[in-house]
């Protein structure tokens, strides 16, 4: 369905019936479509949602920007437009700012969280800025480059491929305002605040978010398990769905 707000048209994806609801945010150019394969197995016992945010997938934007606060936002609208009570709340790499900024603001609405190869750190780093470069001068060979960073994982050829069509259907200046948006973002301070429960999931192999930042997360919220998975890249929603559908069951039953 098309979840029509006065300056967007966003994506949602809703599937299985619960009664836990599970609802995800994708990463940076990679639309909702990253948890489909997860989804398909969570939706046998759960209700599983998902959306493409702006500047992603299916989505398309009417606003004069990309904000922070806009995506922040519309995870509230969507949650309120499909009548979610309380739910889990995943996200996949930067997509984890907006989710951790989501339980800082109001905890209410959820029940647990799930961040996957997560970013919570505002600023621009030295790679962040070659990225931005190339999404000005070169969007489709940039986006090739980055999903190859993303998935190091040898037998990953098709997984490789989807993700570059998963990619590619964002653009460049899209790609630079969902980069440029979240560097004002300040949740590091505030995680200790966060008392839901909190699974952590990390793939050995990243190279794009490091372990590090999956260690702070898991010494800083209080009730959270650090997950790591072995030989995974970036996106094990891509990669590994079977671990991270099994990894979410065991931790929220």
């Amino acid at each position: 369905m098309f979840l029509k707000l006065e300056d967007a048209e966003l994506f949602v994806t809703s599937f299985g019936k619960g009664p836990p609801t599970l609802i995800a945010h994708g990463g940076w150019v990679g639309s909702g479509e990253l948890w489909s394969q997860p989804f398909e197995i969570l939706s046998r016992s759960w209700r599983t949602i998902t959306y493409d945010h702006r500047g992603t997938g299916a989505t398309t934007n009417h606003a004069s920007a990309i904000t922070f606060e806009i995506l922040v936002q519309d995870l509230f609208k969507v949650l309120d437009a499909l009548s979610v009570e309380p739910c889990v709340l995943a996200a996949e790499s930067s997509g984890a700012c907006i989710a951790l900024e989501a339980a800082l603001r109001d905890p209410s609405r959820f029940k647990g969280l799930v961040i996957v190869d997560g970013r919570y750190q505002g600023g621009r780093s030295v790679g962040a800025a070659r990225f931005i470069e190339g999404c000005r001068t070169d969007f489709r060979k940039t986006m090739d480059l980055f999903v190859n960073a993303c998935v190091p994982e040898e037998e990953c050829d098709a997984e490789r491929r989807w993700a570059k069509q998963i990619v590619n259907r964002s653009n460049g200046p899209d790609a630079i305002q969902l980069m440029e948006c979240l560097e004002i973002v300040d949740v590091e301070r505030r995680l200790s605040e966060i008392s839901l429960p909190t699974l952590i999931l990390h793939g050995r192999r990243d190279v794009i978010t490091a372990m590090a930042n999956a260690e702070t997360l898991a010494v800083k919220i209080p009730n959270s398990k650090l997950v790591v998975i072995e030989n995974a890249g970036h996106v094990p929603t891509i990669t590994r769905p079977a671990v991270v559908a099994k990894a979410i069951e065991e931790f929220f039953a």
